[in-house]
């Protein structure tokens, strides 16, 4: 099979997996996660995490087999680099030229991001990881126009009587992240434009650890210095800027395998082939010295890597379109509440990567990405838009990470991620006179008992009392409780999920 038709099935496969990984964030309706929720765990570093060896001796393979195609075809922010590379390409043709590899900082930044997995710093996590930026990227600014214009279709339908399309609400989860995606997208997006995989190739740790490995690829571009010319088109049409002319060696722990280069070569002088077809040249004492210190730092980094991941492994505004009603603001939990499967709060800062795929795909709007430094992107559920309904599981059928465990509707009945705290002062039976119980008539689970707030006057207002061994901390009190802005009745979270 020719290069050129190889080339052209990555791009192919490339469009294919981008589109429907980003469907993934924007879809609401659940319908894309049914038959391709698995793109999302077939993600490198949301594998590891996960501790699911399957796919990752799979990715290993891959890579060993035929290179860094996982980094230019499934890493959804790899294929979005690569479209900006290509308006680049519409201002100045021919712009790339080699530049020799900064291990030192593609190393260090790799040493820095296994350091944050030891120490739990999930925030640093989820800057660095690729798949994570682009799930910010997709949720916090592809999603709301997606939404807008899923209103609009729903706006016309309603206009002529069909109800193919529903409004939905569109709301900014989180100012901090908003800002994150924000800076994350433009610099990406500079970056790609003016020098093609500088963020793949010198930041990403994913990116260091499969170059790493696919130096020992079976499969290879490679250069017949008979046939080539020293026209160095294929240098100057390289986005990873590893191909050096002079010396017709490519680099590659760099090469991402796009193929671009063949395209290029009017002579044939680049195929794809197998590695012993290619002629072994000598290095320098330098060169040997330098593989020998990439080498070493590579593999105390990847063993510490791999055995931290085994042991990690161990609002609506209106009411009836008429009365206008205050926004409920969001109460100051001393712990946070995160869903269950989580387990608690270790087991979530230790994989979770703040892809917020999770958020994207909450039915009920509960989850959110944090605000805080330490968690900052991971999801927390707060209730004020709705609560965390008993029958919907669908955070852990998502999450690739195993920050969220896949769980069923009668484990999550069971499970105790908070308890509902009662507030005396907000509470409008007391401060209204009027008789409401309205959090303990939408208790799901019956831990809410209205009870006289005066023992000797039977008929006194009456207030609620919680039984906290029951309570599951879904919610729903907090959520429908009629008292603004802050409810009267809150979950306080758990550090350690119960089984109730």
């Amino acid at each position: 099979m020719k290069s050129n038709v190889l080339r052209k099935i990555r791009i192919a496969l490339a469009i294919v997996c981008f589109l429907l990984i980003t469907l993934l964030f924007l879809d609401f309706t659940g319908t894309i996660h049914v038959w391709f929720g698995w793109l999302a765990k077939v993600q490198f570093l949301p594998a590891v995490l996960a501790v699911n060896i399957g796919v990752v001796v799979a990715l290993v393979i891959l890579t060993l087999l035929f290179g860094r195609v996982y980094c230019s075809v499934i890493c959804p922010l790899g294929v979005m680099q690569d479209i900006w590379g290509r308006l680049g390409k519409r201002r100045k043709k021919n712009r790339y030229t080699y530049s020799p590899a900064l291990s030192w900082l593609r190393y260090g930044v790799l040493g820095i991001f296994v350091v944050a997995l030891i120490a739990g710093i999930g925030s640093l996590v989820a800057l660095l990881a690729p798949y994570s930026a682009y799930g910010r990227i997709a949720s916090d600014l592809f999603a709301p126009f997606w939404q807008w214009g899923n209103n609009g279709l729903a706006y016309i339908a309603e206009r002529v009587n069909s109800y193919a399309f529903y409004s939905v609400d569109v709301w900014i989860k989180n100012t901090a992240t908003l800002v994150v995606a924000i800076v994350s997208f433009v610099v990406l997006a500079v970056l790609a434009w003016r020098n093609g995989r500088t963020y793949c190739n010198t930041i990403c740790p994913v990116g260091t650890v499969l170059g790493f490995l696919a130096r020992f690829s079976l499969f290879r571009p490679v250069i017949d210095q008979s046939k080539c010319n020293g026209c160095t088109l294929c240098a100057r049409n390289c986005k990873a800027a590893c191909i050096d002319t002079k010396t017709h060696v490519i680099d590659y722990s760099r090469c991402v395998v796009c193929m671009d280069c063949i395209g290029k070569c009017h002579r044939g002088a680049i195929s794809y082939a197998l590695c012993h077809s290619m002629k072994k040249r000598k290095q320098t004492t330098a060169e040997i010295e330098a593989d020998g210190i990439s080498r070493r730092g590579f593999l105390a980094i990847a063993a510490l890597f791999s055995t931290t991941s085994l042991v990690r492994a161990q609002e609506k505004k209106v009411d009836g379109g008429l009365a206008v009603i205050t926004a409920k603001k969001i109460p100051n939990r001393t712990t946070p509440v995160v869903p269950p499967g989580a387990q608690g709060l270790r087991n979530m800062a230790a994989h979770c990567t703040g892809c917020q795929l999770c958020v994207s795909v909450c039915p009920n709007q509960v989850l959110r990405p944090s605000g805080k430094p330490g968690t900052l992107m991971q999801p927390e559920a707060s209730y004020e838009r709705g609560y965390c309904r008993p029958e919907c599981v669908k955070c852990g059928e998502v999450c690739p990470a195993g920050a969220i465990l896949k769980i069923t509707t009668a484990d999550k009945s069971a499970i105790q991620v908070g308890h509902a705290v009662w507030i005396k002062e907000n509470c409008v039976s007391l401060t209204d006179g009027v008789d409401c119980g309205n959090c303990a008539r939408h208790c799901p689970v019956g831990a809410i008992t209205m009870v006289a707030s005066d023992p000797d006057v039977p008929d006194s207002p009456k207030i609620p009392v919680v039984n906290v061994e029951r309570c599951i901390g879904c919610g729903a009190c907090e959520n429908l409780c009629p008292a603004r802005p802050f409810s009267a009745i809150y979950v306080e979270g758990h550090e350690c999920h119960r089984v109730i």
